[in-house]
């Protein structure tokens, strides 16, 4: 089990992003790399922000990494939220695209976009569902 946001648990989503046709034809016209922001809850075990990044071109994942958030500045997507909101997506209790719309998850670029590739962002999401995590905060 992978701890979550860690460059272990990118790997294995990372392949599992790799290894989905449903994804790949859902996406095969998207360019950029995505940065995900997870805000610190000290209060709930996560004492400093977190930032991964995925690497997304046209299908594929070719890169799987936690960074700064200076790194992140750099990307031409950023969601952020606090941590806990992440794990809300991550568990399926909220659909990241209408996340956005309601303000719950902050997007820095082009939701139009985003909305676009609704299908690719759905299928995310349903593998991060399959990856076996642990959360920050509990043992």
């Amino acid at each position: 089990m992978a701890l979550f946001p860690s460059d272990d648990w990118l790997a294995e989503f990372r392949t599992l992003i790799n290894g989905s046709d449903v994804y790949r034809d859902a996406s095969s016209d998207w360019e950029g790399d995505i940065s995900f922001v997870m805000e610190a809850e000290p209060d709930r075990g996560v004492p400093d922000d977190l930032v991964a990044r995925l690497d997304l071109w046209h299908g594929e994942c070719r890169d799987a990494r936690m960074i700064s958030e200076a790194e992140a500045e750099e990307t031409p997507y950023a969601i952020r939220a606090p941590y806990s909101r992440w794990r809300e997506v991550l568990d399926g209790e909220l659909d990241p695209v209408k996340g956005m719309v309601q303000g719950k998850l902050k997007l820095r670029g082009d939701l139009a976009e985003i909305v676009r590739h609704v299908r690719a962002a759905q299928e995310l999401v349903h593998l991060t569902t399959l990856v076996p995590t642990e959360y920050l905060g509990e043992s």
